[in-house]
């Protein structure tokens, strides 16, 4: 009869105290993708508008004309050395992913944004929006050439 008591306490101990699974704690896992939100862009809080031009110099660009590749180069060069540090062409970072940037904003918003960031995040409600959801991170006026821009916004048309 003891046996069988010391059967059934041990086997109450074994099933209900001991398990094999291991807890874990607080675990961030730096492989798993991000989820596109429900509108499938990048910047899925702030509206898409193709009609905004932004504010600054620039009221007209024209991209009817074949791609440059030797803008493109130029673009690519200046986007690595001053745009890499917030902004990668598939993913976000500190700024929105710039893959499909066409999509999203007009070339003149894009070229205002890159040749005059301070003002653009003071007043244009797009800019305002991107600021918001990147956590107030400010775009810093990195002093671009309007030839530079351009070479830039060609570059972006290429992703």
């Amino acid at each position: 009869m003891k046996k069988i008591a010391f059967l059934l306490f041990s086997f109450f101990l074994f099933s209900c105290g001991f398990s094999e699974e291991k807890k874990k704690g607080f675990e961030y896992n730096r492989t798993q993708k991000e989820e596109k939100k429900s509108s499938g862009s990048s910047d899925s809080a702030v509206p898409i508008d193709l009609d905004n031009k932004g504010i600054g110099p620039i009221t007209a660009v024209d991209f009817s004309a074949p791609i440059n590749q030797d803008m493109v180069t130029e673009g690519e060069n200046a986007f690595k050395q001053k745009c890499t540090a917030c902004h990668m062409p598939n993913r976000k970072l500190i700024g929105p992913a710039m893959n499909g940037i066409y999509e999203r904003r007009s070339p003149e918003w894009v070229m205002n944004m890159l040749l005059n960031p301070t003002e653009m995040l003071k007043q244009d409600p797009i800019a305002k929006a991107l600021l918001k959801e990147y956590n107030n991170v400010m775009m810093l006026n990195q002093n671009l050439e309007d030839s530079e821009a351009r070479a830039i916004a060609e570059y972006l048309r290429t992703l």
